[in-house]
């Protein structure tokens, strides 16, 4: 079994489709839109197949959670793993200085992970990992 994609509400579907493309690689589907509803969203595929959902719908509550700071119940995390140590770095750095603020990291982690943890442009916690 694999796990075939996950699914985030936004507000802003251009901003974060152009984020995960840019430094993750995706690559998206076309615009799929309801008139009818108002949904919106665009599925963006990774080269191992797994998706990320963007949805948008104008009825949709703000999550009051304060993502950056505070964990919650429920999903935390997305993370993507990557081939290196260097590469955890090089993400890292490239996120950096595009203006994303690096949480924690890289280091390694008590379970062998070398990892760093940012946020993408909506708040979602992300982690860019490598493990042996």
């Amino acid at each position: 079994m694999k796990l075939e994609h996950v699914a985030i509400w936004t507000e802003d579907l251009g901003k974060l489709k152009i984020y995960y493309e840019t430094f993750f690689g995706a690559q998206s589907n076309e615009l799929y839109v309801n008139p009818k509803t108002g949904f919106r969203s665009y599925f963006l595929s990774f080269e191992t197949g797994t998706r990320l959902e963007l949805m948008q719908r104008p009825d949709i509550p703000k999550n009051e959670n304060d993502r950056r700071n505070k964990q919650h119940l429920g999903i935390i995390h997305l993370a993507f793993a990557v081939q290196s140590k260097e590469a955890v770095d090089k993400k890292a750095e490239e996120l950096q200085k595009a203006g994303f603020e690096i949480l924690r990291g890289p280091r390694t982690t008590g379970d062998g992970y070398y990892e760093f943890e940012t946020l993408d442009p909506d708040g979602n916690r992300l982690e860019v990992i490598y493990s042996e």
